[in-house]
C-alpha cells in the first residue's frame, strides 16, 4: 500500500464492492474522498493493509454497516429547496386529497432522509396544508446510514441547523431544550417512521402517494437509477408523485415516468 493512496487494483476492489453492495459508483472524481473515508477507518481500526480492511468490510455486518455510514454521510437541512415545499403544499397534496375517500391515507416515502431534516420537513408542510389532518398523513423515512436514523428518530438538532425554519414553524413545532438545542415536537414524530433501508433493494410498503428521493440518484450510474426509479415506479399509486433533486435528472433514461415542471421543482408523475 502507498501512504495515503490506493493502487488502481485497490481501488477498483472496493469501488465494485460499494456500487455491488448500494449502487453507489464512486469514479475517478471523487477517488479521493472515497480514499480518505477508507484511510480514517483503518487507522481508527489499527489495520494498515487495505486488502485485510477490504476482508473486514465484506465479511462482518457491523463493519460494513460502519463502512457504508462513514462514505454516504451527505449534506442535509430543512427546508432544502423551498420551491420542493411550496409545491407539495399548494398543488400535490390538494391534487391527491380530490382523489382519496375519506378515511385513506396518502403516504410518502422519504428516501435517502439522512439525519431526519427532509422527512420533518415533509411533515411540517403536511399539517400546513389545507384540510389535511394528522390521521390522513403516513411517512416512512428511510436511509442507508444507520447512525443517520437514529439521530433521525431522535430528532434533536443544534440551533444552528434550525437556520431554514421558518419561524411560525419553528416555535409551532419544536420545543427549545435548555443547551441551544431544539426537539421536534411529537405531532410531527407521529407521522413518521424512520428505518434504515439500502436502495438497491425492494422497499417493504406499497401504494405509495409521493416519493421524496432527492440529491441521492448523483450518486448512481445510469443503470442504478433506472432500476431504482423503475421500482420507485412500480410501488406508487396511478396518481403518484416523485420528487429528485434540482441537479438531477431522467432524461435519457428509459421509464415510465412523466416529467412535469411546475415552479420549477423537479417532479414526475405517474400517469
Amino acid at each position: 500500500m502507498n501512504a495515503l493512496k490506493l493502487n488502481r487494483e485497490e481501488f477498483d476492489l472496493f469501488e465494485e464492492f460499494i456500487y455491488r453492495e448500494s449502487g453507489i459508483r464512486f469514479n475517478l472524481v471523487n477517488e479521493c474522498i472515497l480514499q480518505s473515508h477508507i484511510f480514517s477507518l483503518m487507522k481508527e481500526k489499527g489495520i494498515k493493509e487495505v486488502y485485510d480492511y477490504y476482508k473486514l468490510v465484506s465479511s462482518n455486518k457491523n463493519c460494513l454497516e460502519e463502512f457504508f455510514e462513514n462514505i454516504t454521510t451527505g449534506l442535509t437541512k430543512f427546508f432544502r429547496t423551498d420551491s420542493d415545499f411550496k409545491i407539495l403544499k399548494e398543488h400535490v397534496l390538494p391534487s391527491l386529497l380530490k382523489i382519496k375517500k375519506r378515511g385513506d391515507r396518502i403516504k410518502i416515502w422519504c428516501a435517502g432522509c439522512s439525519t431526519g431534516e427532509e422527512a420533518y420537513s415533509i411533515a411540517m408542510t403536511c399539517l400546513e396544508t389545507e384540510n389535511i389532518r394528522e390521521e390522513n398523513i403516513k411517512i416512512f423515512a428511510t436511509d442507508l446510514s444507520l447512525n443517520s436514523v437514529i439521530i433521525a428518530k431522535e430528532g434533536i438538532y443544534d440551533i444552528e441547523r434550525m437556520e431554514t425554519v421558518p419561524k411560525i414553524y419553528l416555535k409551532k413545532y419544536f420545543d427549545k431544550l435548555s443547551d441551544d438545542k431544539y426537539s421536534v415536537k411529537d405531532i410531527v414524530r407521529s407521522l413518521i417512521t424512520f428505518d434504515y433501508h439500502n436502495l438497491i433493494h425492494k422497499f417493504n410498503q406499497y401504494n405509495i402517494d409521493i416519493i421524496f428521493c432527492r440529491y441521492v440518484l448523483i450518486y448512481f450510474d445510469n443503470e442504478s437509477v433506472k432500476l431504482t426509479v423503475n421500482r420507485f415506479y412500480d410501488i406508487l399509486n396511478r396518481n403518484g408523485f416523485l420528487f429528485i433533486g434540482h441537479t438531477e435528472s431522467l432524461f435519457g433514461l428509459d421509464t415510465k415516468f412523466k416529467f412535469a415542471n411546475l415552479n420549477n421543482s423537479i417532479i414526475y408523475t405517474k400517469q
